[in-house]
């Protein structure tokens, strides 16, 4: 069996380059406008159809080529990063790509521009060697991602012309304890709330705390009657309608492997929720659904000592099959005013999307994972989905169009901190996974 040689170092480099010295912050539009059309002047080079999408969010780039066979691979990637924090705590530029002791480093190396870097370094790859592609070619490139994709279905409903394909791939998601891509054949949903509690008019000296209600602690005690310290999730029904694992998903999720040791050294940290490891573990990420406070905020902000005019929080649900954005949304909005806390808003953010899971047994899934045993040397481990969340159900349009996600980013690769990294080996051998999975998926 011929197995491909990936795109040169200096190739893969240079695309990455190209791509991480345009910033593209997360929520910030003039960035995110100036990046997508940075972005698509390089896919335009490779011979594909693009548009280029304008949305509430930030433009998304939808592009295409046709290739020897009839089937088409629509690659998911976005290109907006989360924001650098102050430069100081980096150790270079984080816009320029740095190498040392065979990692890059740079903002969005690892979150999003990398792996999008690795695709079109392989694409760039194939075309110079063959001078077309072995299947159809479908690029969706988003700049909403990390803030739950708001803008992406009216993007695509509205081209649904270019997005007729035969399988979804996107490039999220952890690798094993052996440092092999862990492939998620779906992926939990998402819904994005904000919860705020209003309180005087503006600040109040912070004496008049015995005779003035303070909206932080309507908003602290809100947050505490929708989750318990034993981490449970208290909203009545939360539960009601998961689905749960097959049997076949159960013994996958009991093989796999993470590196737990890696991730508890790089976040300094001592053990997991309830010193769980192992299976537990694994079962823990791929299975349970989550209730995350991503943020507190109050208004005004500073060091004064007073109340309050108004405190939010930002409420991020990772949602398993069988829930629904629409139905937690619901019972959370239920679930305070029977608590007592009517007064506290709640507000539904765009974007979020529901679950989408495919088969782990699928036989396109199972191509894939064997395909990448010759690429690193063993099958791919697959599992129905992970922490990370990708919007495969807005891709697919609720269409049963096999999905999976081949994990890139590494848990300790400080995605969202100063100093975010990759090993360059790692990226090249992403490139050469696709470089195989297209000449063989379908052969």
């Amino acid at each position: 069996m011929t197995i491909h040689a990936p795109p040169s170092t200096e190739q893969l480099v240079h695309v990455l380059r190209h791509l991480c010295r345009r910033p593209s912050t997360t929520g910030q539009a003039d960035e995110l406008r100036a990046a997508a059309e940075h972005t698509a002047l390089f896919v335009r080079l490779l011979g594909m159809q693009v548009r280029i999408v304008a949305t509430s969010a930030a433009p998304v780039i939808i592009a295409h080529r046709s290739g020897r066979r009839r089937q088409t691979l629509l690659l998911y990637h976005h290109y907006d990063t989360p924001p650098t924090g102050p430069w100081r705590y980096w150790s270079h530029e984080p816009f320029d790509i740095a190498e040392r002791d065979g990692h890059l480093f740079g903002r969005g190396v690892t979150g999003g521009k990398g792996a999008l870097a690795t695709h079109l370094a392989a694409l760039q790859t194939i075309l110079q060697r063959e001078g077309e592609l072995p299947c159809g070619i479908t690029l969706v490139i988003e700049g909403a991602a990390i803030i739950g994709s708001p803008g992406l279905a009216e993007a695509l409903q509205a081209h649904a012309d270019l997005l007729q394909c035969d399988a979804v791939l996107a490039s999220l998601g952890d690798r094993d304890a052996q440092g092999t891509p862990i492939c998620a054949s779906g992926s939990k949903g998402w819904l994005r709330l904000r919860l705020t509690a209003h309180g005087p008019a503006y600040p109040l000296p912070a004496g008049f705390a015995t005779s003035v209600a303070n909206p932080l602690w309507r908003l602290i005690w809100a947050l505490a009657a929708l989750k318990g310290d034993d981490e449970d999730v208290r909203i009545e029904g939360f539960y009601d309608a998961v689905e749960g694992p097959s049997r076949t998903d159960n013994a996958a999720i009991r093989q796999l492997q993470l590196a737990t040791a890696a991730r508890r050294q790089a976040w300094q940290i001592e053990q997991f929720l309830f010193g769980i490891d192992g299976a537990a573990l694994s079962r823990t990420e791929v299975t349970l659904p989550t209730c995350n406070v991503s943020a507190l905020t109050v208004e005004p902000s500073g060091d004064t000592p007073a109340i309050p005019a108004l405190a939010s929080a930002l409420l991020d649900i990772q949602l398993v099959p069988g829930q629904q954005p629409a139905a937690i949304y619901d019972l959370v909005q239920r679930h305070l005013n029977d608590k007592g806390f009517a007064d506290v808003a709640l507000e539904r953010l765009p974007g979020g999307y529901p679950p989408w899971i495919t088969a782990t047994d699928h036989p396109v899934v199972s191509r894939v994972a064997t395909i990448g045993a010759t690429v690193f040397e063993r099958p791919l481990p697959v599992v129905p989905a992970g922490p990370y969340v990708a919007p495969l159900s807005l891709l697919t349009g609720g269409q049963p169009i096999p999905t999976l996600s081949i994990g890139f980013t590494p848990a300790t690769s400080a995605i969202f901190a100063p100093n975010e990294h990759i090993a360059l080996a790692d990226l090249s051998r992403h490139s050469q996974l696709l470089i195989e999975l297209l000449d063989r998926l379908w052969e």
